[in-house]
């Protein structure tokens, strides 16, 4: 499927649903599609993420991933007060981006344009930059104080990891690019290359773990999380916020679009997202299936094994670690910035 095909699938999926819904001011499309020409073509492992923007306080709970005439759609719901001002979202590292461009599907009130309008233009103004990159910063700093030493394993590990992944984001974000989720380190190399700091996408695989970690090796954690995977989606019941990508019609993202990263010979790439669906399948299988977690679980323990973050000491150490690298990071990202010739002066 082509991405403006699947652009139309997931519009004609909010003329016939979400607009229908009470509370419903508009969306928009996000994420890794949004820069792509509408004639490239949607990879099996990706989806179409669009927000729908309501005006509740409190929006309902994300649907998720799910198919609709064939396209694997990825929706969030947004409230009104999210999106505030335009210096809100010119401030968030993760809402800026889907404004830089025309990514509208629906705006009843005109008030998305308006945004789009305002924030367009001071996108990449540098003051806006440097702010989102430290809003990226702070989250990895907020994320990581605040690991629940008496949480589950699989608890304390996605308190690590996730903090520890937005390293990728700061830089991304430095270079103006998509804070993509599952594919993270795969862009954050291709901007290191690019701005010849390679040596500081070494210091990242370090940091996640994954350094000296063979093809071989991911491929037979692979091969465990694939079994694991599919014993957690078939058990399912109760709702966690991941649970959309815990499930038969995930599987195409999670499990073969992990396998392809390894087939391309970017298997380190490839081990932030089969960590975080190993963490979050054992999740539900200790809430639904604990005899089935218990008997998976040296899976799971071989994989933080072999990422250094095997016990509590070890993790909580390997997160001191990142918390100490914060600053080289954002040298990192202040030598993007200075050197990325689509930023611009201004004032925020």
């Amino acid at each position: 499927m082509k991405v403006e095909e699947a652009r139309k699938v997931a519009a004609r999926w909010v003329a016939q649903h979400a607009s229908r819904e009470a509370g419903f001011r508009g969306a928009y499309f996000s994420g890794s599609t949004v820069g792509l020409p509408g004639e490239a073509k949607l990879a099996e492992s990706s989806d179409i993420d669009l927000i729908v923007v309501t005006s509740l306080a409190a929006p309902p709970a994300k649907p998720g991933k799910f198919r609709f005439e064939q396209a694997l759609l990825e929706v969030t719901y947004l409230s009104w007060n999210q999106l505030a001002s335009a210096e809100t979202v010119l401030s968030d590292y993760h809402l800026a981006g889907s404004f830089r461009t025309d990514t509208i599907i629906a705006d009843p009130t005109g008030r998305l344009r308006r945004l789009q309008a305002e924030v367009a233009p001071r996108f990449a103004e540098k003051p806006w930059v440097l702010r989102r990159c430290r809003h990226a910063l702070a989250r990895i700093e907020r994320g990581l104080r605040g690991i629940d030493l008496a949480a589950p394993r699989q608890d304390q590990v996605l308190g690590w990891l996730f903090p520890t992944g937005i390293t990728t984001h700061v830089l991304l974000t430095a270079a103006l690019r998509n804070p993509t989720i599952r594919l993270r380190y795969l862009a954050v190399r291709e901007v290191l290359e690019a701005y010849g700091l390679g040596a500081t996408y070494a210091e990242l695989l370090q940091l996640l773990g994954c350094s000296q970690l063979t093809a071989r090796r991911t491929e037979e954690h692979w091969e465990a999380l694939e079994r694991t995977f599919d014993t957690a989606a078939a058990r399912a019941a109760t709702p966690f916020p991941f649970s959309s990508d815990i499930t038969p019609s995930a599987r195409s993202v999670a499990i073969d679009g992990s396998r392809e990263l390894i087939q391309r010979g970017r298997h380190q790439e490839a081990v932030f997202w089969i960590t975080a669906t190993f963490a979050r399948c054992h999740k539900i299988l200790a809430a639904d299936a604990p005899e089935e977690g218990e008997r998976l679980a040296p899976d799971f323990l071989a994989l933080l094994t072999d990422l250094g973050v095997g016990t509590t000491e070890a993790l909580l150490r390997r997160a001191d670690e990142v918390l100490h690298y914060l600053p080289r990071l954002m040298s990192a990202a202040l030598t993007i910035v200075d050197a990325n010739p689509d930023i611009h002066p201004g004032s925020a």
